[in-house]
């Protein structure tokens, strides 16, 4: 529940052995004056670390495509694939106009560092990165029109043809909050209610993207699927499976809510409190770890998800 402001009174300070007493009146401490970042809120005991710095541009571009093959993974036991369909995009950290996406056609459970591809984002231009099989068309498209929208705070892309996102897209109905979790959508997402077929054109690309609009963290595409941001990848790839899950949760509510049993849906208050708190980009990137450290775990360590990593060039 969202706290009010409540004011303490400290009436002492417990001297401990050694220590002198200090003098003064009685401390007031404003609770609210001193409100705990979220990490902070979530965290008892040891703070959980944040979004992690590096000290090259090459050791910070390593974690993003080792993460990035990480989630690809998570995407891959979540069932999210279909064929050749998916796409996700990383801005690289040193070049701002470039971005790094998985190569058309293999599998997702498959993908190293080393198999992600480097494309211009205004051009589509290939600059670097694994050349052995080409970008997905349709996701330069979608994913370039989305970068160049929101180039401050968007650095990952995903898109995936998912079971309960494709099947609640059918609706072009936005999700209610009918539990804590979907609030980190709660006035953050959109519906793109129209189907314009395959991204074989700009145009296309260009209306997901303002459908997207400038602040929402997703969008459900109408007959199409879901599409995520976010700071990182682990923060686009933990709200995409938290959007498909909550996608089929909502189509089981829906079938219960026919047969008479009523809905209770969170509060604006609460869903707006309930973002404050879970949606904060260190926030969301520590919800990801826990799936992010499954696949290093059972891949075998980051090294093996690193691989050919070190092959990977730019030409920007």
């Amino acid at each position: 529940m969202a706290p009010s402001a409540i004011t303490e009174t400290i009436p002492s300070t417990l001297t401990l052995k050694g220590e002198e007493k200090p003098a003064g009146p009685a401390t007031q401490i404003d609770v609210e004056a001193k409100e705990k970042t979220p990490l902070e809120a979530i965290s008892h005991g040891i703070l959980m670390p944040g979004i992690p710095t590096f000290p090259t541009y090459t050791s910070h571009r390593r974690h993003i495509l080792v993460h990035m093959a990480a989630t690809f993974r998570f995407f891959a036991r979540c069932g999210f694939t279909e064929g050749q369909s998916g796409h996700i995009s990383v801005r690289d950290p040193e070049f701002n106009g470039l971005m790094w996406m998985n190569p058309l056609g293999r599998h997702f459970g498959m993908l190293t560092a080393g198999d992600m591809i480097c494309l211009d984002i205004a051009t589509g231009k290939i600059v670097g990165g694994n050349t052995s099989r080409p970008a997905n068309a349709a996701g330069y498209l979608i994913h370039s029109a989305v970068h160049k929208r929101r180039p401050d705070d968007i650095h990952a892309i995903c898109h995936a043809h998912s079971n309960a996102g494709r099947a609640w897209s059918v609706f072009a109905r936005p999700l209610e909050m009918l539990n804590q979790d979907v609030c980190n959508f709660y006035d953050a997402h959109a519906v793109y209610a129209r189907y314009g077929g395959i991204v074989f054109a700009a145009e296309e690309g260009e209306h997901i993207a303002a459908a997207l609009g400038d602040k929402n963290k997703g969008v459900i595409l109408m007959n199409h699927g879901l599409l995520t941001v976010g700071s990182t990848v682990d923060e686009a790839g933990f709200m995409f499976g938290l959007m498909d899950r909550a996608c089929a949760m909502q189509l089981q509510v829906e079938a219960a809510a026919a047969n008479g049993i009523p809905k209770q849906v969170i509060s604006d208050e609460e869903a707006a409190y309930n973002f404050k708190m879970a949606s904060e980009a260190n926030v969301l990137y520590r919800e990801a770890q826990p799936d992010i450290e499954y696949e290093l775990e059972t891949a075998g360590g980051e090294d093996v998800l690193a691989r050919g990593f070190e092959n990977l060039r730019i030409a920007p």
